[in-house]
């Protein structure tokens, strides 16, 4: 299980109530350190900052398949941040649990005739936050005891298990709610949710917590895509089999959308990052994602200032219908900046632990991120008003 006091942050543990438990008020204090965001570490001295927004640690989604709620808790506690409510460490398996709850039920009422894996995409763990709430993570951390890492294989092999015995009934009709025991399943992989905590002497749920202390609103966030099948700036299903409740997305042409998110951060937001991670060019032992159409020799030699292919819309079309860019992985986008001889790079935080040469950061060039990205999500107080306007928000 990870230490407790690790996991705090800017949160400290009080004592311990009956009704769960007791936090005191996060202190603020460190946002006059000289590198609270530790710049110096991430860029190593090999990119020179522009602008970095304030990030959460590095977490480990360790052997799961929750990116999404990871990438997603990660941009609401940055946001949460620039709102000046706080510094949190907040649940991303409060959010993950929910959703598989979600998906179970779907896949039930297809009868089996839908996707049911670990994977979601950013609208799913907003939609859960504000229909669920969340959960300080030091409250509930989705670990059991002795538990030091997350590991959802056994509990998803027994989820899948579970879902299949119910639809393959022979009398082809649930005889009795199935619900309890797929709770119960959730509880002994993934412990019991506390009903309630208390903090700052006040009693709170998971849904009071994140609309009265996080002031979390759905609302506030947009989703965005860019791709040529579909109508631009009208909403569209995503086709990706982890877009298993249907959301829909703003279709924005490509360099709208690219100019979306470099707004976003110079303007002191983040965003929410869906892409592939599957090609040559994403070399996470470098820290580096970088384009290339030819496949690599020798990724040693890959630097940052490394030539990179072009990219356009219709390129980036072809590459998502013939299947080769595909929904891998969700991160957060937090900073800005350039190589030493003006190459544009995002800081881009990832969910695997302090792994690679940045502390479990990515840099990411703008033509990776083009040809690449899947969905975003941004604040929608970072989109221009010209832009809101022809989504009609």
């Amino acid at each position: 299980m990870r230490s407790i006091l690790s996991k705090l942050g800017t949160i400290g543990l009080s004592i311990f109530l009956p009704v769960g438990f007791a936090f005191a008020q996060p202190d603020l204090s460190k946002e006059t350190s000289s590198d609270p965001d530790g710049v110096q570490r991430i860029t190593a001295g090999e990119f020179i900052p522009i602008k970095k927004q304030f990030s959460t640690s590095v977490k480990d989604q360790a052997r799961t398949s929750t990116c999404w709620s990871f990438a997603t808790v990660s941009m609401v506690e940055s946001q949460t941040y620039k709102n000046r409510l706080g510094a949190y460490d907040l649940s991303e398996m409060f959010i993950a649990r929910n959703i598989y709850k979600e998906k179970a039920k779907n896949y039930i009422l297809r009868q089996g005739k839908a996707q049911f894996s670990q994977g979601a995409l950013a609208h799913d763990a907003i939609r859960a936050i504000a229909q669920y709430g969340v959960l300080p993570d030091v409250a509930y951390s989705g670990l059991v005891p002795a538990q030091r890492k997350y590991n959802h294989d056994a509990l998803f092999a027994a989820l899948k298990n579970y879902v299949d015995s119910v639809v393959q009934q022979p009398a082809k009709v649930i005889q009795k709610p199935w619900e309890p025991g797929f709770e119960e399943i959730l509880n002994s992989y993934m412990g019991v949710v506390p009903g309630n905590f208390v903090y700052n002497q006040k009693k709170y749920s998971p849904k009071t917590f994140a609309s009265e202390i996080l002031k979390f609103d759905a609302n506030d966030y947009v989703c965005l895509t860019s791709f040529t099948h579909h109508p631009f700036y009208e909403k569209f299903i995503p086709e990706v089999p982890d877009n298993f409740s249907n959301g829909s997305y703003y279709n924005l042409p490509l360099t709208e959308m690219m100019k979306a998110i470099k707004d976003a951060v110079e303007k002191g937001y983040t965003v929410l990052w869906d892409t592939d991670v599957s090609n040559d060019g994403f070399v996470p032992k470098k820290g580096l994602a970088l384009h290339f159409n030819e496949p690599i020799s020798n990724l040693d030699t890959i630097q940052a200032d490394s030539k990179e292919a072009s990219w356009n819309a219709n390129q980036r079309q072809q590459l998502f219908e013939n299947l080769t860019t595909q929904d891998d992985h969700l991160m957060h986008i937090v900073g800005i900046e350039k190589t030493k001889s003006g190459k544009l790079f995002y800081m881009v935080k990832n969910s695997w632990g302090d792994a690679g040469p940045f502390g479990g950061y990515i840099h990411a060039s703008e033509a990776y991120i083009a040809i690449n990205t899947i969905t975003i999500v941004v604040p929608k107080a970072a989109l221009d008003v010209e832009l809101l306007k022809k989504l009609k928000q």
